[in-house]
């Protein structure tokens, strides 16, 4: 084999396993990837079906429930718009309360009930994530638009 050829044939393999690298690579990181939502896109049909994501918002005021004898907890999230019941099995963050930022990671059910394998509070209690809490603004503002339009008078 000629020298140049040989050249040519480490080039070609440096080439495909450099290829079949960023093929892992790009697999790994889209399997692992975790999309967020609102309350708002999981109950428009926004949200993968079949797929872990992750859900944000507050935690609805009185909703909070534990199963007796169990680490069950069933409570719901909402952007102040839409609300989404969460079911969890598992050890809550001391930061979590009711009427407080969080996010779950999960899928939704059949039912529209999220199970949560994952919930997360992991900053003081004024925290909340920046998506959530664009969300909630964003669910306030088009609140605030609809009483408007409903108490102003007709022309």
């Amino acid at each position: 084999m000629k020298p140049r050829h040989r050249r040519f044939a480490w080039i070609a393999a440096g080439v495909a396993a450099l290829g079949v690298a960023a093929a892992l690579v790009l697999n790994a990181f889209q399997s692992n990837l975790v999309f967020f939502f609102t309350p708002t896109q999981v109950a428009a049909n926004e949200a993968p079906k079949g797929r872990p994501f992750r859900i944000g918002g507050l935690v609805e005021q009185g909703s909070l429930t534990r199963d007796a004898g169990s680490l069950t907890v069933r409570f719901r999230v909402t952007d102040t718009a839409q609300t989404i019941p969460v079911v969890y099995t598992g050890l809550l963050p001391d930061l979590f309360k009711e009427g407080k930022g969080v996010v779950a990671q999960g899928t939704v059910a059949s039912d529209g009930t999220f199970h949560a394998t994952e919930v997360l509070a992991k900053h003081d209690e004024n925290y909340m994530p920046p998506e959530a809490k664009a969300a909630v603004d964003k669910a306030q503002r088009g609140m605030m638009r609809s009483r408007e339009a409903a108490t102003s008078p007709a022309p």
